[in-house]
């Protein structure tokens, strides 16, 4: 039989009745709660997994709200760069790879398109969140196949950069930061980035056959710049630096635009350098989400360089929370501390990581 011993519970007017002290249910966690013998409906518990007071109506165990347990998470997610235009074989200005699209919500840093920081992400411990990085796109595609792809960490996704043009006119869609023009018969502009991600890739630039120069890719912090009529393509646009690793590091620069006798310097953050004649165009760098640097060349063998691929970067405070040892699908370099914070770096591909 059960027994109930009151210190003191108070009469209120009417029929209602008071506690002075809160009321403590018992505490279980969910494998303990789903482990009771014959519980009865309207039995109700504290379920110390999810935060919740859960009851069973007879024939399962339900919870009274979502769970509870959050913690806010700071993140730097950075999509594939797109690659650099070229080569044509049609005596024309390339244009150079957009960065991939850049969204940082540490600090009062800066995201991409020199906008606001965003807002930290409420994050619920015990769930599956999805962690993806973008890789960068192929140097020459000339179509989507050129465009880097998107990184993603839980509700929060960034735009792959979009890829250098091939002799005609900016690739539109929806990129991170948009491919500078390529040019053959007439000027083009580049192509628009995302506004909060990226920037737009510059213009394309009117000249003889010899002198035609596509525009830079466009970087995270500054708009890729137009190919000019001294017959100098133009540079990619600049990326943004970032604090959340601890020290300060800068990604996420357009690819170099460029023309048949002449070459231009990828942004600051990992853009490619374009090329021209029988030179290689350069890669962006790896894990800044740049763009790479455009060609001019006719041949097969004188390449533009391939985007480099993302990065997502997770921060939180130590004290709130650990992230679980199961990343399955996902590289990463382990769990950093930083002061009070600790934080992860995923490098490589695609699953679900979760905290408690």
């Amino acid at each position: 039989m059960s027994r109930l011993k009151v210190d003191n519970i108070e009469a209120r007017s009417g029929n209602n009745i008071s506690m002075d002290d809160p009321l403590a249910l018992k505490s279980y966690t969910t494998a303990q709660r789903d482990a009771l013998s014959s519980p009865q409906a309207g039995d109700t518990v504290y379920n110390s997994t999810t935060g919740t007071i859960d009851f069973y109506n007879g024939t399962a165990w339900f919870a009274t709200s979502d769970n509870t347990f959050l913690f806010n998470a700071s993140s730097l997610v950075i999509a594939g760069g797109g690659g650099g235009g070229g080569p044509s074989g049609n005596s024309s200005g390339n244009g150079g790879g957009g960065a991939g699209g850049y969204r940082n919500s540490y600090a009062s840093e800066t995201s991409g398109g020199s906008s606001s920081t965003e807002s930290v992400l409420p994050t619920l411990k015990f769930t599956s969140i999805t962690v993806t990085v973008g890789g960068g796109g192929s140097g020459g595609g000339g179509s989507t196949n050129g465009a880097g792809s998107n990184s993603v960490f839980s509700t929060i996704t960034s735009l792959g950069g979009g890829y250098g043009s091939n002799g005609g006119a900016a690739n539109t869609g929806n990129w991170g930061s948009g491919g500078g023009a390529g040019i053959y018969s007439s000027v083009n502009s580049g192509a628009a980035g995302t506004a909060g991600q990226g920037s737009r890739g510059g213009s394309s630039n009117q000249g003889s056959t010899a002198t035609r120069v596509g525009g830079g890719g466009g970087g995270a912090g500054q708009v890729g710049g137009n190919g000019q009529a001294s017959i100098t393509g133009g540079p990619g646009g600049n990326g943004l630096a970032s604090s959340i690793t601890g020290s300060s590091v800068t990604r996420a620069g357009g690819g170099g635009g460029a023309g048949r006798t002449n070459s231009a310097s990828g942004g600051t953050g990992g853009g490619g350098n374009s090329a021209s004649g029988g030179n290689q165009g350069s890669n962006g760098t790896v894990n800044t989400g740049s763009g790479g640097g455009a060609n001019a060349g006719s041949a097969a063998g004188q390449s533009p360089g391939g985007g480099g691929s993302g990065l997502v970067v997770i921060r939180w405070a130590t004290a709130d929370a650990t992230i679980g040892a199961t990343r399955t699908g996902l590289t990463d370099g382990g769990v950093q501390t930083d002061g009070s914070d600790s934080y992860i770096v995923f490098t490589a591909g695609t699953g679900t990581v979760s905290f408690s």
